[in-house]
């Protein structure tokens, strides 16, 4: 019988998918290839132990994702948070959210231009 191995992708709809594109390159670092998107290697993530992808459907209440008003967030590993953040910083975007340090590791969480909330994730290996 087949299982799911992981997420393959992340595809949503933009008003402004050039624009959207530009701000996710020039604020996060994220480079698109020519055809519109960017694969995540997986040996990228291999690299850092305790990173993985996870898949969780949150009730329709939550305030997880306050001050989105989206129906989805999304996660971006990083390798190191803080450089992240003062990228973040020097583009204008601050966090709407930090976290103490927690079991998984470190997180973040930033808005882009559209409204969707991200969750910015240093792994921290399993213990």
């Amino acid at each position: 019988m087949g299982k799911i191995i992981g997420l393959g992708g992340l595809f949503f709809k933009s008003p402004d998918p050039d624009g959207l594109r530009a701000w996710y390159a020039r604020v996060l670092g994220l480079t698109f290839d020519d055809w519109g998107g960017l694969v995540f290697l997986p040996q990228d993530a291999a690299n850092h132990p305790g990173a993985g992808t996870v898949f969780s459907p949150f009730a329709a209440s939550t305030e997880y994702f306050a001050p989105s008003t989206k129906e989805f967030m999304f996660n971006l590993m990083v390798d190191d948070l803080e450089a992240v953040l003062a990228r973040c910083a020097a583009e204008g975007v601050e966090p709407v959210k930090t976290f103490p340090a927690e079991a998984n590791g470190l997180f973040a969480h930033i808005m882009d231009p559209e409204g969707r909330k991200i969750e910015l994730w240093q792994p921290k290996p399993m213990g």
